[in-house]
Order: structure tokens, then C-alpha cells, then sequence
């Protein structure tokens, strides 16, 4: 058994009575499998979302990962033993399980899986989940023939049903060199989903949110509060997400360096608030949100057409970085080089989207554009909203090398142009932006 150790103090946390005003604290298990390493910038963004985490460590967990790695991000000691002498004097692991909000089990491997679907305690990690009455969410990652496994099926049917919440896993390239379900979701999309399973608790007294437990006993009843919590209900929001590819030839494309991230994370909070989401993306490879009707398209001229057949809507936020150019004919075979001299290549523009939906006759009520600028971004976002003939527009910085530049990373910070005037939210995480951002629409609905 591997014991955890670290240079940091651990000081007790109060009860949960006594924290309902201070930040959330999130419990993440870590088990044994290579994508263990997404558990460190899980952690960075858990801390920077402005919630607390402590770790622990199993024993096959700690082959990929190290104990003072994952204290030092944390800034807590990291738990791997049911045998340290303090801790289990003081019972800890009955007092850990019961002290979080909620306990995060990624990855969660069919180990793991089973051992809870069993019953089984035998480590600490087991143990506390076996004595824990705090919601659990299970983030599986796994070789796809053990995800598709009869036996795995089975376990994450009883975890369901004994209220473990399960994010699926992601379908892609896998480290063993297989392609299918199995890959762990990028950390952006886990924090998304434990800040949606957080909210939900809060909202439900349980760890399942509305939709997981079953039709609400009220529908149909008279309203008889404004509904707080889910303030876009009844609405239909529009999104668009990612990067456009123009082709040129065969194998190439223009395009850019959206990720979608900051779409995806709109997309998510908007069907968080209620509302019914269409997300129009462009070639990414992002997991769809809970909730989230989405239409995968790839050139401007596809997504200009997917946002038109998508109306009417209630509000429309265009995130999405579409090329302005395309060329003006693909070519039906590989461009070859000519000598010293580079291919022509005629281009021409591509439709404006966002430009075209404040002309249609089934103009969203709420329109708001977003612009990629490198300078002078307030200036030219009030230019932007006046030409566009939109009623907001969120400018970001998207200057800097590659790995810095917001896009492709994890955080952003924008300026609220509208008619009335600007506000500039500072550096913040994707998911933070959106949840902002919903909330304003959410404000302007009322």
C-alpha cells in the first residue's frame, strides 16, 4: 500500500453546518489508469473555479501519478491508506467522505467500478465510498472493450441505480491504440458537470438533478413562485461553437485556432438555466452538453444555413470564429507545387452570419455577437455592434502565442458591449464566463 506524504499542514474542516457560505468542497478519488494524469489540471481548475479539493490517492493510482503532485496543486495532504495511525484514530475515512460536498471518483476505472458496485471496501478509496452518504459522480475511463463489457454495463446499472451519477466517457484515440468510448473527458467538461451536479444538490437536497429523478410531481400544477433557479424555462437558445474548415483542396483547409471551448461552455449553462439549446458546432471534438440539442457542421455556409433552419429562437449568442474567406472553387485533387512559385488561390467572402440573422424576419429577440480582436478591443467591439445591428457583443483578447492566447486555453476575459454601456469581466475560467453571461441574459429576459 502506497503512502501518501506531503510538506503542506492539514488543517480539519469545519462541519458542513458550518460552511454553507464558504466555498464548495469537492473529495476526488483518484484510481489507476494512464488517464490519471488529467487529474492534475482537473485539480488547477477545481481550485481556480473557487472550490476547495482534497485527494485520494489508490495504490495502482499512484504508479501514474505522484502523492506530492497532487498536494501541491491541491494545497491539502493526499490520502492513500486506511492504515495511518492519526487519521484512522480520528476516523478519517468516515470523517473525509462526510466532510465534502461532493465526491468526485476520476478516472473511475472498472476496478473501481466493480469493487463499488459490490459492495466491496478493502482500501480507503472503497471504504469511504461505502460510508459515505454524499452524492458521488463517477468520470469511468477505460479501454473501450472493458467499457463495452457485459460485466461494466452491469456494475454502472446498479451504481445508477444505487444513485451514483456517471458522466460518460469520451469516444476517441485511445492510449492502447484503440478508437471508441472509453477516453476520460477533458477536465474543462468534468469541472462543467461537478458544477452542475453541485448546483443541482443544492437545489434538490440529493446529488441527482431534476431530469435524473423522474418526472417532477408539480408539472402541471399553477405556478406559484417565479421560477429562480431555472430562469431561461421555456426558452430556446441558439449557440454557435468552433472553428469553420474551408477547403481548399482534398487535405487542406483555412481555418483558425478556436477550440469551442467557450462555446460549449454557453451551450451548457444556457440548458442548466432551463433553456432549451440547439448548439450549431464546427469541427471540434468537444462531448455535448447534458441537455444540448447539437448539429455538427463544417464550412460557414453549412453553419449559416444550420442557424437558419434552428429559428425561431429566443436568444442567439454566435461564438463561433467562422473564416472570412473561403476559395472561390475547390480544387477536386491534391494542389501540387509548381516550381518556386506558390499555388493561387482565388478567395472570396464568406457569408456574415451573425450580420444576416439581425436581417432576418425571425430575428432572435436577444442577439449577441462575439469578437475575436488583438487590440483595441473595446473600440472596435463598439464598432462591431454597430455594424452587425446586434444588441450585444463579447470582445475578447485573443492575442498571444499559441498555448497562451485564449484561443485553445481554458480561460477568458471579455468586454460586455451593449447599447448601454461596457463592462469587463477579468481573467476567468471558460465555464465562469459563460455562467456570468447566462446570468445576464437570464436579467434581461425577466
Amino acid at each position: 500500500m502506497v503512502q501518501g506524504t506531503c510538506c503542506l499542514a492539514l488543517s480539519p474542516l469545519a462541519p458542513k453546518s458550518d460552511r454553507m457560505a464558504n466555498p464548495k468542497h469537492i473529495l476526488l478519488i483518484i484510481g489507476g489508469g494512464i488517464a490519471a494524469y488529467k487529474a492534475a489540471e482537473l485539480i488547477r481548475l477545481i481550485r481556480k473555479s473557487g472550490m476547495t479539493v482534497r485527494c485520494v490517492l489508490t495504490e495502482s493510482g499512484a504508479q501514474f501519478v505522484t502523492p506530492m503532485t497532487l498536494a501541491a496543486l491541491s494545497g491539502n495532504e493526499v490520502h492513500s491508506t486506511l492504515w495511518s495511525l492519526k487519521d484512522e484514530t480520528e476516523m478519517g475515512h468516515i470523517q473525509l467522505s462526510r466532510e465534502a460536498d461532493l465526491i468526485v471518483i476520476c478516472p473511475a476505472t472498472a476496478n473501481l467500478l466493480a469493487k463499488m458496485a459490490g459492495g466491496i471496501a478493502d482500501d480507503l478509496a472503497t471504504t469511504l465510498l461505502l460510508a459515505t452518504d454524499t452524492p458521488v459522480l463517477a468520470v469511468p475511463a477505460m479501454n473501450v472493450r472493458m467499457w463495452q463489457h457485459a460485466a461494466t454495463q452491469r456494475n454502472l446499472s446498479q451504481l445508477q441505480a444505487d444513485g451514483i451519477m456517471v458522466m460518460p466517457p469520451d469516444e476517441g484515440d485511445m492510449a492502447c491504440g484503440e478508437f471508441g468510448p472509453g477516453r476520460l473527458p477533458e477536465p474543462e467538461a468534468v469541472l462543467a458537470k461537478i458544477s452542475s451536479v453541485l448546483e443541482s444538490t443544492a437545489l434538490t437536497g440529493t446529488g441527482l438533478a431534476q431530469s435524473e429523478l423522474g418526472p417532477n410531481p408539480l408539472d402541471g400544477q399553477p405556478a406559484f413562485a417565479p421560477d429562480r433557479h431555472r430562469p431561461l424555462r421555456g426558452k430556446h437558445v441558439l449557440v454557435t461553437a468552433g472553428p469553420t474548415h474551408e477547403p481548399i483542396d482534398p487535405v487542406r483547409y483555412i481555418a483558425n485556432r478556436s477550440s469551442g471551448r467557450q462555446g460549449f461552455a454557453i451551450a451548457a449553462a444556457a440548458a442548466d438555466a432551463g433553456a432549451q439549446v440547439t448548439l450549431v458546432a464546427g469541427p471540434v471534438h468537444l462531448p455535448t452538453p447534458a441537455g444540448v440539442m447539437r448539429i455538427d457542421v463544417e464550412t460557414a455556409i453549412e453553419m449559416e444555413q444550420a442557424v437558419h433552419d434552428a429559428l425561431p429562437a429566443d436568444v442567439a449568442i454566435m461564438v463561433a470564429a467562422v473564416a472570412d474567406w473561403r476559395t472561390d472553387s475547390q480544387a477536386g485533387q491534391k494542389i501540387k507545387k509548381q516550381g518556386a512559385a506558390p499555388a493561387p488561390l482565388k478567395l472570396t467572402e464568406n457569408p456574415d452570419i451573425l450580420a444576416g440573422l439581425a436581417r432576418h424576419e425571425q430575428r432572435p429577440g436577444l442577439l449577441i455577437g462575439f469578437a475575436a480582436e488583438t487590440e483595441k478591443i473595446a473600440e472596435h467591439a463598439k464598432a462591431k455592434l454597430e455594424k452587425k445591428s446586434c444588441d450585444w457583443i463579447v470582445a475578447n483578447d485573443v492575442s498571444g502565442p499559441v498555448g497562451e492566447s485564449v484561443m485553445g486555453g481554458t480561460d477568458n476575459s471579455v468586454h460586455i458591449v451593449t447599447r448601454t454601456g461596457t463592462e469587463i469581466w477579468e481573467r476567468l475560467l471558460k465555464m465562469e464566463v459563460a455562467r456570468r453571461l447566462v446570468a445576464k441574459i437570464s436579467e434581461e429576459l425577466a
